[in-house]
């Protein structure tokens, strides 16, 4: 037999999430399942790209429905133009629009020198909604997911016509940092067509707003913040959250969801009257991961980046949480390995390794990301190879030293001229009892 060669082949389902600023979750696929043929060119391969609200959000629901993107230009997250988009899906009765935050407040659209968090803002995807609305959407599905912006949704309530106002009665502008000097929240001008449509936002129900379990204290640094400047945002957001409640009523403090895309849950379920739905649950429909999970021997996921973090809601805890219920081993790959990585091995997670290979420049693993996600895939499906030619290996093995007699010390047996492992005729191997 082959190197790479079982017989019968392998069904390996390949269900990655995007790697953010790298690779769209259809891509991350296409490089893995290039990287298993190339180990097992006679595996049956299935590919699951998981959405999960993030980078490709629109671009999947699109294409899995046969919709229609449309590019609109908005307020970046740096408050420059952008071009971002809204897609409407096909095979629907309803008019389904679908947002992306990170099109228009993703952090892949602020250069690395220029990420600070207390500055960024929401506002273009509240300029989404509007586009969205004057294409006669009745539902709006959003994508919530590898955003830049810290703010709340503050700056998506703004575009909304929302004003958020000082104790002088001023507008206080945009960004995050700004809503430390927040008084007051004047409604008055909210968008009227708001109330007459159904807004339905994919979060990681795991992230709060405040808190030690809070977006800005866990999120923040990744975009930008310093130690400084993530207190400077908790007590700001603080205070948006009792400025909300004094206007709405509502308390988007601890509840589920809110801290999704820095925060812009929350802004979302105040402003929009939205709700919020934990990610696979709402998008479950879209993707065929539990038909595929059905034929599937091994199940191969990915991410940018496998932490302590990976099993609160994001798709390598989601994969092998609906592997292990089907008792699937699953191997996970990641651009990097973070602190607390160890953690998926008690959630579904078989085993997992990171892509990177050496000291690489973070920029230039970015841009050969595919051919490195490729090659891990092909090392991995290898060792899975070898590993499957152990087994009879061994179970013939201890087949041969059940029937021999026993005597003391280490046996010395010869391997047949046939052995499936390829050791030459004739040479001893060694093996204890």
């Amino acid at each position: 037999m082959k190197p790479g060669q079982i017989d019968p082949p392998l069904c390996v389902l390949i269900a990655p999430s995007g790697l953010k600023e790298a690779l769209s979750a259809s891509a991350a696929a296409d490089a893995m399942a290039a990287g298993v043929v190339r180990a097992m060119p006679d595996a049956h391969v299935l590919k699951s790209p998981m959405i999960d609200g993030g980078e490709g959000f629109t671009e999947a629901l699109v294409a899995r429905t046969r919709g229609t993107i449309h590019p609109v230009h908005v307020t970046g997250p740096l408050g420059e133009p952008v071009e971002a988009c809204f897609g409407m899906l096909g095979d629907r009765e309803a008019k389904i629009a679908t947002i992306e935050v990170a099109s228009a407040a993703g952090l892949a659209l602020i250069p690395p020198g220029r990420r600070d968090p207390t500055r960024t803002t929401s506002y273009g995807i509240g300029e989404l909604i509007l586009a969205a609305l004057d294409h006669g959407a009745d539902e709006i599905l959003i994508g919530c997911g590898d955003s830049g912006v810290n703010d709340a949704g503050a700056g998506m309530a703004q575009a909304l016509g929302i004003r958020l106002l000082d104790a002088a009665g001023r507008d206080i502008g945009r960004g995050g940092a700004a809503l430390a000097r927040l008084g007051r929240i004047d409604l008055s001008r909210r968008a009227d067509r708001l109330g007459k449509v159904r807004i339905r936002a994919a979060v990681n129900w795991q992230n709060v707003l405040l808190g030690d379990r809070g977006v800005t204290r866990v999120y923040a640094a990744q975009k930008g913040a310093t130690a400084s400047q993530v207190t400077e945002l908790e007590h700001a957001l603080a205070n948006f959250c009792d400025c909300i409640e004094q206007s709405t009523g509502v308390d988007v403090r601890q509840a589920p969801g809110t801290g999704a895309s820095g925060g812009l849950g929350a802004g979302l379920v105040a402003f929009a009257g939205a709700s919020l739905h934990p990610r696979f649950d709402l998008l479950l429909d879209f993707t065929d991961i539990e038909a595929h999970l059905a034929a599937a021997d091994i199940v191969l996921t990915a991410e940018g980046e496998i932490d302590g973090r990976s099993v609160l809601g994001k798709v390598p805890g989601e994969v092998g949480r609906r592997a292990a219920a089907r008792g699937i081993p699953v191997i996970a790959l990641a651009g990097a390995i973070g602190q607390g990585g160890e953690v998926v091995l008690d959630h579904g997670i078989d085993a997992f390794a990171s892509i990177a290979d050496g000291c690489r420049p973070r920029e230039e693993a970015i841009r050969n990301s595919a051919a490195l996600l490729e090659r891990a895939a092909e090392s991995a499906m290898r060792m899975v190879a070898a590993g499957m030619r152990i087994r009879p290996r061994v179970a013939s093995g201890l087949k041969a030293r059940a029937a021999a007699p026993f005597r003391d010390g280490p046996a010395t047996r010869r391997t047949p001229a046939a052995d499936p492992a390829g050791t030459p005729p004739g040479r001893a191997v060694r093996s204890r009892e």
